[in-house]
């Protein structure tokens, strides 16, 4: 119940909170000062929100974190059993137990409170799925030449099997799979091997049509807000959060965004007029926000679409840009993405 992990007593950035919850792969973090007295927390939800609305990356936590008098907590006399229902009628995902002196006792989770498969009741989206398995798989040569790389296998399933499998646990079950590269086998697979697991509609570019030219080939089939995903990527995130901020800001196209930092192995230095230093900065880390390859959109975007043109969606993307469209960018933390598609990643995920 309690992950000493998720206690923090020493300051943080916005930056540093998110990496911390990759490490110990939770989405919350709690504060207490050195005495463990409770102090607040945060959560990854507040930290997206927090970068939706430009606040810099080293913004300290305590700036934004949620302050004891603003959380729902319980106390060491409550039973589990009253706990459980406050946490379930008020959705709290994880409830602080302080003792009469303010002292952070225990954590109670929602896996400690809810079975697993009970879980599945919340969140539901029921959005249809696009998912874009029609490319080369260049980047996994030769591997590629063999098989598709949407059968590429992890684990005990292909790529594609796990990103459907995450979609799943959203009610998100209809799926439309463009193919063209090595079309047959991957049909055939999915015909043959998974049975009525998935509910799934084929479609096939005759030709490459790029990253959302195939996406044409559904004119008229989607009518409702639908997800639009890589086959190379895996997102590990609450898909509901994400059409939350999509519908709420009445995007008509959201963007994934990870946030990935890369270190300068070199001092970088700043020099003003005639050459005077500025600043040197050694070795500094720079964070930028990566294109995840995952997408919400409109309906009606589709019929924006050349029909059977070879399109990429960051052509969608600029046109709705630079016509002063809602495009809304959606962040999440470094170790939330997963690009299986290029050599390093996907050794890194079958390692044994």
């Amino acid at each position: 119940m309690i992950n000493f992990n998720n206690i923090i007593k020493e300051p943080l950035t916005i930056f540093e909170a998110l990496k911390k919850m990759d490490n110990i792969k939770r989405k919350i973090l709690f504060f207490t000062d050195e005495n463990n007295n409770f102090l607040g927390l945060i959560s990854l939800g507040d930290i997206q929100r927090s970068i939706i609305k430009n606040f810099p990356l080293d913004t300290p936590v305590k700036n934004i974190f949620r302050k004891k008098e603003h959380i729902t907590f319980a106390t060491s006399h409550q039973s589990f059993e009253d706990i459980k229902n406050i946490m379930i009628q008020n959705r709290v995902e994880a409830m602080p137990v302080l003792n009469d002196d303010g002292i952070l006792e225990k954590i109670i989770f929602w896996e400690d409170i809810i079975p697993e498969k009970e879980l599945k009741n919340f969140n539901k989206l029921n959005l249809p799925v696009v998912i874009m398995a029609g490319g080369f798989g260049t980047r996994l040569k030769p591997l590629t030449n063999v098989i598709p790389k949407a059968l590429i296998p992890l684990g005990g399933k292909t790529i594609l099997e796990e990103i459907m499998d995450n979609f799943l646990k959203f009610s998100c079950d209809k799926f439309y799979i463009s193919v063209n590269y090595k079309s047959d086998l991957i049909q055939y697979y999915f015909n043959t091997q998974t049975k009525a697991k998935y509910d799934i509609y084929f479609f096939k570019e005759l030709n490459p049509l790029g990253t959302a030219g195939g996406l044409s080939l559904l004119k008229g089939v989607i009518d409702k807000t639908f997800f639009v995903s890589n086959c190379d990527i895996l997102i590990k995130d609450d898909y509901s959060k994400i059409y939350d901020y999509h519908k709420d800001n009445k995007n008509e196209l959201t963007i994934v965004a990870a946030l990935k930092s890369f270190k300068i192995p070199y001092g970088t230095i700043s020099a003003g007029e005639n050459g005077i230093l500025q600043s040197i900065d050694e070795k500094p880390e720079i964070t930028f926000k990566i294109n995840t390859g995952l997408y919400i959109l409109e309906p009606h975007l589709i019929d924006e679409i050349p029909y059977k043109k070879f399109f990429h969606i960051t052509e969608l993307i600029n046109k709705l840009n630079n016509e002063k469209r809602r495009v809304g960018v959606f962040p999440i933390s470094e170790g939330a993405w997963l690009d299986i598609g290029n050599w390093k990643e996907y050794l890194e995920q079958i390692k044994f």
